[in-house]
């Protein structure tokens, strides 16, 4: 039995994490999903949020802006709308887009408006955070 199951996360821009971990936690549509060496394959939605990847080394956290996950039995992949290494995050950048967005949402004309900036404050908040909880790491 392996100790360790390959992780890829990918965005559309760039492959953010290659390797091999422990276990992965990250945010599914239900909750939070812990996968393990072995798991039963599948594939799901997930949400915008950290996902925590447990190596040998330490722990990984990248932020992603949801997406799809795949579970092989040799493998897991992250197919992130947006993917950013939890060191790459910048509190005080997504404070101020999130300070924007909130204007933004008082100021939405139409309910489809008001969808799209919600989403985008649904976005920062789960970014802020996953930057917050890199910083109590």
């Amino acid at each position: 039995m392996a100790n360790t199951i390959h992780v890829d996360v990918v965005s559309a821009e760039e492959r953010i994490f290659a390797g091999e971990a422990e276990f992965v936690v990250l945010p599914g549509e239900s909750g939070e999903l812990g996968i393990y060496p072995q798991h039963t394959p599948l594939i799901t939605r997930i949400k915008p949020g950290a996902v925590r990847i447990k190596t040998a080394a330490g722990e990984e956290l990248v932020f992603v802006a949801g997406g799809i996950l795949e579970v092989q039995p040799k493998g897991v992949t992250v197919l992130a709308d947006t993917a950013i290494r939890g060191k790459d995050l910048d509190e005080a950048k997504a404070t101020a887009a999130q300070q924007v967005a909130q204007q933004a949402l008082q100021n939405a004309r139409s309910d489809a408006e008001r969808a799209t900036v919600e989403g985008e404050l649904a976005n920062l908040a789960a970014q802020l955070a996953t930057i917050r909880r890199l910083r109590s790491h």
